[in-house]
């Protein structure tokens, strides 16, 4: 939900919806954790000196909020989290075994968008980034790329989505005033994409004037389901920043070297995720997704409703969201009302099932009902969870 009072393009976020951030944040992060990622948590404030040692107050200071001056000094809200993890890589003495070094967040960024912009959660001011820096020698950079190329892929396998697209994005060499960096760096690091692309064979196309300032990238665009381009997840090639946080490790001969930084963001905004789900399911999210996965109708609650509160503890117990509709409405009206929420399961409890300790499920957007012991429905509804089946209704 949106209030004026709380602010334009200030998302909060009701309880249905925090439950689908949090599974997504999982999501991501376990896959991230079995890649070696580490996981921090940074603040949404910064120096200025911060941004202006990036780079950000020079190329980027439009897009960000007004600075606040305390204590003889000026803080911002970050829009991007790059220069916190910056500064917390040069916080050691890093050896080239450690290369690479991947460092993961879930960040709260702001960004000052112009009221005409904002377009419900898909651009908002405040929103939170799947985001990671992973810092590497300039050998390792063809791997990293092909691995996190295969992330996304993974990632979009596990979605469904496949009306998507690679886009290299590359500076506008006719206005090379809003970038930083040399011509010999721009040059190489773009080449270098090039090469890792045709290496690992996806196609692409060229997008001059749509590099980040520091660095060319590769945007992987899809088509929402009512037209929109959007970028989903994009991989950034810096060379730029290592060399303004005067970033090094130690090399195999024991001396100084300087590395590459990888941006990278799989889910990129959660928020601007979850609009493109909620428009590509309609609203009908995979049971592992979904906010409520078993809703439990009782024929009767007089002598039904017992039953049904057993099911209810238990089914929270096995780790099920569950909800219980014990109103006093009919039961095809409460079916109706089931199906209208987009419910993945909706059980109907009457005689039969109570004394045979069985239940009756429909899926939703199936007709048809079909009757199952207690266990065979949980292990159904486990096998769906584990594999993340698409849509609620493809074991049909």
């Amino acid at each position: 939900m949106y209030d004026d009072l709380v602010g334009k393009g200030l998302p909060m976020w009701l309880p249905n919806g925090f439950i689908v951030r949090r599974l997504l944040s999982d999501y991501i992060m376990d896959k991230e954790i079995a890649l070696g990622y580490k996981h921090v948590l940074t603040p949404c404030l910064g120096n200025v000196e911060l941004y202006k040692t990036s780079g950000h107050w020079a190329h980027y200071q439009k897009d960000m909020f007004p600075k606040m001056d305390v204590d003889n000094e000026s803080y911002v809200l970050r829009p991007m989290n790059c220069p916190h993890h910056m500064v917390m890589y040069r916080s050691a003495l890093h050896s080239y075994r450690e290369l690479p070094l991947k460092i993961a967040e879930i960040a709260a960024d702001f960004r000052f968008e112009a009221s005409g912009a904002l377009t419900g959660i898909e651009r908002t001011r405040a929103f939170y980034q799947n985001d990671s820096h992973i810092f590497c020698m300039p050998t390792q950079i063809g791997d990293v790329f092909k691995e996190v190329t295969k992330l996304i892929l993974d990632v979009y396998h596990d979605f469904g989505f496949k009306n998507y697209a690679f886009r290299l994005s590359l500076r506008d060499p006719n206005d090379t005033e809003k970038y930083f960096g040399n011509d010999e760096l721009w040059e190489k690091s773009e080449n270098q994409l090039r090469e890792v692309l045709k290496e690992l064979g996806v196609e692409y196309y060229e997008a001059i004037g749509e590099a980040a300032f520091y660095g060319p990238k590769l945007d992987v665009q899809v088509k929402s389901a009512i037209g929109h381009d959007v970028t989903l997840s994009t991989i950034q090639l810096d060379y730029q920043l290592p060399e303004r946080f005067e970033l090094t490790y130690i090399d195999e001969k024991g001396e100084k070297a300087r590395p590459v930084v990888v941006h990278r963001a799989i889910l990129g905004s959660l928020d601007r995720f979850i609009a493109f789900l909620i428009e590509e399911t309609k609203g009908a999210f995979p049971t592992w997704l979904a906010p409520v996965q078993v809703n439990l109708l009782p024929v009767n609650n007089d002598y039904h409703l017992e039953y049904a509160n057993e099911l209810l503890a238990k089914f929270k117990e096995h780790g099920l969201r569950v909800a219980l509709d014990d109103s006093n409405d009919k039961l095809g009206y409460r079916m109706r009302s089931s199906q209208m929420k987009k419910i993945p399961y909706t059980l109907v409890l009457g005689d039969h099932e109570r004394d045979d300790r069985t239940v009756t499920y429909r899926r939703f957007g199936v007709q048809e009902q079909i009757t199952v012991s207690i266990d065979e429905f949980l292990k159904l509804i486990d096998d769906e969870i584990k594999n993340k089946a698409l849509l609620n209704t493809e074991n049909k």
